[in-house]
């Protein structure tokens, strides 16, 4: 054979070498991840089969705390006049709530507001608003809608409304996550039965609760009613949902 034919040819032979290499690399660069994979017999295992389960929970309990709302407001020429109205509004809100009970600690102010008074739908300004809504905390559910009758009638109070919730639900909580870890693991004994494996220990556990839970609120207008306010109390749902992850044993 001719040497420039050699040449030729081996250069050809080199250049598809170099070719498929570049090919390989390609390929294996490409190539997508293993994620599950039994473990080969000269390296140890990396993976521990299980059993991956959610459990839900939900315990029932009667509300210990009001949040109740409670709001003045006021109308005049100037801003200046709005809010010495609202004041003398304000200041009698407050002793009433005071003389109800009510610890400083739990009366806040929720929100403030002083501004002019626009009149559709030209947009003129025919005055300025004023308005104070407070949050109180009433500890006797049972009792609350006195407490309404007299911060609305006696107060002066508007714009109120009421919601129930729990002062510490750390204890209904506990006791729903606990409920929540055995649905899991009874659904997880379910699913090792059927596919025939026995469960083992817990690997993980992760709460997947959204925090707060329901609470009825109660809107009642710009007044109570002049009879006795009936606010009924029932109860709170408290719900706790967790994921469990289960070893396989065997």
């Amino acid at each position: 054979m001719p040497s420039s034919f050699r040449t030729i040819v081996l250069s050809a032979a080199v250049g598809t070498v170099c070719a498929l290499t570049a090919t390989l690399a390609v390929l294996a660069v490409s190539r997508p991840s293993i994620l599950l994979a039994a473990p080969s017999a000269s390296s140890p295992a990396t993976f521990d089969p299980g059993v991956i389960t959610s459990g839900d929970a939900i315990v029932s309990k009667k509300p210990d705390l009001a949040l109740i709302s409670v709001g003045v407001d006021s109308k005049e020429g100037t801003a200046s006049a709005a809010q010495q109205v609202l004041a003398t509004k304000a200041g009698k809100l407050i002793s009433r709530a005071k003389a109800l009970g009510i610890a400083d600690k739990d009366i806040s102010t929720s929100g403030y507001f002083v501004g002019p008074n626009y009149v559709p739908p030209s947009g003129s300004i025919d005055g300025y608003r004023a308005s104070e809504q407070l949050r109180l905390k009433w500890h006797d559910v049972d009792t609350v809608g006195r407490a309404l009758d007299s911060l609305v009638q006696e107060g002066g109070g508007t714009q109120i409304s009421i919601a129930f919730t729990l002062a510490d639900p750390k204890s209904a909580q506990a006791e729903a996550r606990t409920l929540a870890i055995g649905d899991a693991r009874s659904r997880a004994q379910a699913m090792a039965g059927a596919a025939g494996v026995k469960l083992g220990k817990v690997l993980r556990v992760s709460d997947l609760t959204i925090t707060g839970f329901r609470s009825p609120n109660y809107d009642l207008g710009s007044s109570a009613a002049p009879s006795a306010t009936q606010i009924p109390v029932g109860q709170l749902d408290v719900q706790v949902s967790v994921e469990v992850d289960f070893a396989i044993d065997g």
